[in-house]
């Protein structure tokens, strides 16, 4: 199977959406089926990857590193798989959770639009190809957050788009000194090239990129953009985005700091253990501090971010692993609690917190779906986040990195505390009016369906850890082994 698919497929989605632009409400099945097509179209790629090694799609005739390449190792291919599944949860949610004005201005192809970069970005094999992708997400995804012209949604999108084209810059830079000294962007010739350069442009180089990436990922402290615009716009645009785009980031710095930042810059590690460990406190103190549901839940990604950064930092196998595992798992939780926040804002009609309340009883069955992401974010067991921790913070002790370790199990009692602090004024605290309207209307129980999934899909990490980590440690495996890459790349295509 061709890696270009996954990109092509909610791009195709997209362009007919275009040509239906009068017929908005069509929009919403045609995505629902088309990301339901994309699930197995990425099911295929994962498989393929998973079994045969590498798939390597050069375009154009022209081979490696000359052309444009697509490539869909393990981890890209199970990036673009959950992104797949999130899409497909996005895109149910639509259907009964737009207003037809968003619907009429193009909301459905922009989703589309999006999912098509987010895979862009997950499947290239080159730094130029990557800008391009980040530039496709950084157009839709600003659309999507002005989309409906409200006064707050233009200061977030403004906060969003100042702070992602000083990003794009920097990354432009980056790569202009990169092909100036080695004369390629191919990402598997650079990690041949590159340490033979100059270290001080070596260094520079994954400096620039490691900032660029950075502020996508929202680490400490190119952070602030993300608590100032999640919040802005309609909790389906949140969730989608809190779900995915700061992980493209974090894929970036995994994918550079594996490829390059070993020979190229051995102080990397050092520097994302300091920027991980300020990433989970002053995230997490952050969301205590809060308010207002969608902005706990906004800085709680900061937070989080933090730890997958501490794995990538650690370098050994037992930490990339965990790091993979806390991304994949990650994206599902905080998306379902973006969705499950959408639907309390419905029936409470706000999202500051003094003003909710009285939803256990009006609603246990909201309520459960609320504590299962909840308490997988923060790492109870058997749920997924208590994996993901535990894999870390053991990886951590064995490389006997002990202040990020108790930062890390400070952090994570803090979540726990953010947790049960949205639970108490949400959902256990009486109502402080009672509502005027019915709780479940048809709209509301639609909503609830991707919701239930996305539950599901969360258990089901923690129950299948064991697999699912080994599946990771294979992905650990790949990337702590970069000649794999590269000979898949450079050695021609599948």
């Amino acid at each position: 199977m061709s890696a270009l698919w996954p990109v092509l497929w909610p791009l195709l989605t997209a362009t007919v959406m275009g040509l239906l632009w009068r017929h908005p409400v069509w929009h919403r099945w045609i995505g629902v089926g088309a990301c339901f097509a994309h699930v197995f179209i990425a099911v295929h790629l994962m498989g393929e990857a998973n079994g045969r090694g590498p798939v390597v799609t050069t375009l154009g005739g022209w081979k490696p590193p000359f052309g444009i390449v697509f490539v869909a190792d393990r981890l890209g291919a199970a990036m673009v798989l959950v992104t797949a599944v999130i899409g497909f949860a996005i895109a149910l949610s639509s259907v009964r959770g737009i207003d037809a004005r968003r619907e009429a201005f193009g909301y459905h192809p922009l989703v589309q639009t999006l999912l098509g970069g987010v895979c862009g970005a997950f499947l290239t094999g080159d730094f130029f190809n990557l800008y391009v992708w980040f530039e496709v997400m950084l157009v839709s995804s600003f659309v999507l957050l002005a989309l409906g012209g409200e006064r707050r949604q233009m200061a977030g999108a403004l906060h969003y788009v100042s702070y992602n084209l000083v990003a794009s810059a920097t990354f432009l830079i980056g790569m202009g000194t990169l092909y100036g000294s080695i004369g390629t962007l191919n990402m598997a010739d650079v990690a041949q090239r590159l340490p033979q350069a100059n270290p001080a442009v070596a260094a520079v180089v994954v400096g620039l990129l490691t900032v660029a990436f950075g502020v996508k990922a929202a680490v400490f402290p190119l952070f602030t953009w993300l608590p100032a615009s999640y919040h802005t716009p309609p909790t389906l645009v949140s969730a989608l985005f809190a779900g995915l785009l700061t992980k493209v980031g974090v894929y970036a710095l995994i994918r550079t700091t594996t490829l390059l930042g070993p020979d190229s810059a051995p102080w990397l590690p050092g520097v994302l253990v300091v920027v991980a460990v300020l990433s989970m406190g002053f995230g997490v103190l952050g969301a205590v501090a809060q308010d207002d549901f969608r902005r706990v839940l906004s800085l709680h990604i900061v937070s989080q971010i933090g730890y997958m950064l501490f794995g990538l930092a650690l370098m050994t196998p037992l930490a990339l692993a965990g790091a993979v595992y806390y991304v994949l798992h990650h994206i599902l939780v905080k998306t379902n609690l973006f969705l499950i926040g959408g639907l309390a804002k419905r029936m409470c009609g706000t999202e500051r917190l003094a003003g909710m309340g009285g939803l256990y009883r009006r609603s246990p069955g909201l309520s459960l779906l609320f504590l299962v992401p909840a308490l997988s974010l923060a790492g109870l067991p058997p749920l997924s986040g208590f994996w993901a921790k535990l894999f870390v913070v053991r990886a951590g002790i064995e490389a006997d990195a002990w202040a990020g370790v108790a930062v890390a199990l400070a952090c994570g009692l803090l979540t726990l505390f953010s947790m049960l602090k949205l639970w108490n004024e949400a959902f256990w605290k009486p109502a402080p009016q009672e509502p005027t309207e019915p709780l479940w209307t048809a709209r509301r129980k639609w909503m609830a369906v991707p919701v239930a999934l996305l539950a599901i899909g969360t258990v089901g990490f923690g129950l299948f850890a064991g697999p699912l980590f080994a599946f990771s440690e294979r992905v650990a495996e790949e990337l702590l082994r970069p000649e794999t890459y590269v000979q898949a790349v450079l050695g021609g295509s599948k």
